[in-house]
Formats: C-alpha cells, sequence, structure tokens
C-alpha cells in the first residue's frame, strides 16, 4: 500500500492537472465531443465535485472546511469572469450556482465515501 504522503502527493498532482483541465475546457474555442455531450450545469457539478474531492484528499491532516469551500468558488468566479472577456464564451451566474451546488454534492457523498474502504483512512485522521 502506498504511503500517506505518497498518496496525498498523488492527488495533488491530480488536482493540478484537473485545474489545468478546466481552465483549458473553459477558455478554449476548440470543441470536445466529450465535454460537450454532457450538459453545461452537470459539467460544471461534477468537475466541482471532482475538484472538492481531491481538495479534501490532497491535504488529508486537514478538515474540508469553508475556507476550502470559498477557494473552490473563487476559482469558479475566476472563470467566470474570464469567460465574460473572451468573445466565444460567456460567464453566467447560473454556472457559478452549479460549481456550488457540484461543491455540495461532494459534501453530500461524504457519509457514502467513507464506506468505501480504500477511502476510508482519510477520516480516520482528522475529522
Amino acid at each position: 500500500m502506498l504511503r500517506k504522503n505518497t498518496l496525498a502527493l498523488l492527488f495533488r498532482i491530480a488536482l493540478a492537472i484537473v485545474v489545468v483541465v478546466i481552465l483549458h475546457l473553459a477558455t478554449t474555442a476548440r470543441s470536445y465531443p466529450v465535454a460537450e455531450d454532457l450538459n453545461d450545469k452537470v459539467s460544471h457539478i461534477l468537475a466541482f465535485a471532482t475538484l472538492s474531492f481531491l481538495s479534501d484528499f490532497s491535504f488529508p491532516a486537514r478538515r474540508f472546511v469553508p475556507l476550502t469551500c470559498a477557494c473552490l468558488l473563487g476559482y469558479g468566479l475566476l472563470i467566470e469572469i474570464i469567460q465574460y472577456f473572451i468573445p466565444y464564451r460567456s460567464a453566467s451566474a447560473l454556472d457559478w450556482i452549479a460549481d456550488a451546488l457540484g461543491i455540495g454534492l461532494y459534501l453530500a457523498s461524504v457519509p457514502l465515501l467513507k464506506r468505501v474502504p480504500v477511502l476510508r483512512e482519510r477520516w480516520r485522521q482528522g475529522r
């Protein structure tokens, strides 16, 4: 089994990759069929649920606190602000609300995630 520090590092790398990929998808003019097939709001919810999961597991010694939620919502707001200035994109308050719903989805799923043996260890420390 991987050491806790190694696992946290892998989650941090995954978090950084996902942050970059989401920013790219949110600002590119290029069309990606997989991303385009999902409803826009569903994409936001899934993206921010994933970011929440990766943020939580990247720093296992810390709790998933309101500051973490605020940082994630700040990232979502930053994306909307950037999109406002891109001619082929548009900013949307509903997208930002969908981001918040994604964070809420992650928080609501924690009781189920605690039952997954591989993930259970995260909550044995500090939660």
